[in-house]
């Protein structure tokens, strides 16, 4: 299991100043990106980036959310909820009741599926790979164990291998999983380091 703990996570400003993006982790083919996962601090009302030609799922980690509006019409993003759509839709984001922190999985459909569950306890849950993927859990909420290694708020765990998540009363995770096509399986994992 390579883990990622929140501590080692870098900021970095948007360059409209509205909030802060800290890298989690990419997934490379040759010198492009596949995929991508982030963190990011939405402290004011503003315009998303032009991600086109790349699927994204946004998920509200902490605050209480935003209306993602677009020409005809909006999204609601909820606490906890991932929200699905075209990375080059332009969106406005307008918060609902103050600053935020969202968690975002951006891909290429050209290379691989992705999909975010959120999972809460109390369960355990035997978590098998896929064949040719990536598989990471992000903590939203408690102290989550993956092969008896606690895991705090933000911190992001991606398996090796088959494992069991055991989450307690309180305890809540996005379940990230990544699935590559045949021709893109040979995408590189690329944790972010300090």
């Amino acid at each position: 299991m390579n883990l990622l703990r929140s501590s080692h996570l870098v900021k970095v400003p948007w360059k409209n100043g509205g909030g802060t993006t800290r890298e989690i982790a990419i997934g490379r083919i040759s010198d492009q990106a596949a995929w991508r996962i982030s963190r990011a601090d939405v402290g004011q009302d503003s315009a998303f980036s032009d991600f086109a030609g790349l699927t994204r799922i946004l998920t509200v980690v902490s605050g209480h959310g935003m209306v993602l509006k677009y020409d005809g019409g909006a999204l609601d993003a909820n606490l906890w909820e991932p929200v699905v759509f075209d990375g080059g839709l332009k969106i406005a984001s307008q918060l609902k009741d103050g600053p935020l922190t969202d968690l975002n999985l951006m891909f290429d459909p050209s290379h691989c599926a992705g999909e975010v569950v959120t999972q809460c306890g109390p369960c355990a849950l035997d978590i098998a790979l896929t064949d040719a993927g990536i598989t990471a859990f992000h903590v939203l909420a408690g102290t989550p164990d993956i092969r008896g290694t606690k895991l705090d708020i933000a911190d992001t765990a991606f398996l090796d291998a088959s494992a069991r998540l055991n989450l307690s009363e309180g305890d809540a995770v996005l379940e990230i999983r990544l699935s590559y096509l045949p021709q893109s399986s040979d995408i590189k994992l690329c944790i972010a380091t300090r």
